[in-house]
């Protein structure tokens, strides 16, 4: 049976009137679709400066009668993270977690290196992508979801901060086929591309959209409305990405 899924990213809630009307908007239309989907991905910087007031509101912001699945991006911290979001022991350790929607494991990976805007895949993080993997069943599909891309976007901001261990993440996908595809966040644009020969989706973000160096100096474009993924992964094991913006 094909599983629908959402993704949102890179909502930086700050407080503001503004970061909480665009995140609540989302949620607003997801709330309302006419068919629920079956989960909800939020790949990373969910706070802006990873405060547990800000992960309070998220929490808030977030509730929905579906599955709302989170991993860490680069603004995240992650004590705060699992204090004020997941309701756990503040904790300065990897926050990574897997879920089964249907018949799909959906891997949400910590790629973020405190104190750093750019990614890593901790050597403890590794070894639990690959253990998570080998226990799965060969039948079973699953999605990789963390924060900072592996390949470059053709963009110097979101280049400069990519992966830095995209290799550790090759070597993972060459040895386990039952992984579909990858959803990141992070370079605030809904990309598409390859990694290591799976999909690589890059979802947009809610706070602003990055404007391509094509269409203007000005990196971040504020006016751009808070942008959505739709993620069908069949029984085929194909993944189908669908955009949208939410006005």
């Amino acid at each position: 049976m094909a599983t629908l899924l959402a993704q949102m990213s890179d909502l930086h809630l700050d407080g503001s009137a503004r970061s909480t009307e665009r995140a609540a908007r989302v949620m607003d239309h997801l709330r309302a679709l006419p068919r629920p989907v079956d989960a909800l991905l939020v790949t990373g910087d969910i706070a802006d400066h990873g405060t547990i007031a800000e992960y309070e509101e998220a929490a808030r912001l977030l509730d929905a009668p579906f599955p709302v699945l989170p991993c860490p991006g680069n603004h995240d911290v992650r004590a705060a993270y699992r204090k004020g979001l997941l309701g756990e022991e503040a904790d300065g350790a990897p926050v990574n977690r897997v879920h089964h929607v249907g018949d799909t494991a959906l891997l949400l990976v910590d790629s973020t290196l405190p104190g750093r805007d750019e990614g890593l895949l901790e050597p403890a993080t590794l070894r639990w992508i690959r253990h998570t993997l080998d226990g799965l069943p060969a039948t079973t599909r699953a999605l990789l979801a963390f924060h900072q891309p592996p390949v470059v976007l053709h963009h110097p901001l979101p280049d400069a901060y990519l992966l830095q261990n995209p290799e550790d993440l090759a070597a993972i996908l060459a040895a386990y086929p039952q992984v579909a595809a990858v959803l990141t966040g992070h370079a605030h644009t809904a990309a598409a591309t390859t990694f290591a020969g799976r999909p690589l989706i890059v979802g947009p973000a809610v706070t602003w959209t990055l404007r391509l160096p094509w269409e203007g100096e000005e990196a971040a474009d504020r006016e751009q409305p808070p942008g959505l993924a739709f993620h069908i992964l069949d029984d085929e094991g194909r993944l189908t990405t669908h955009y949208r913006v939410v006005l």
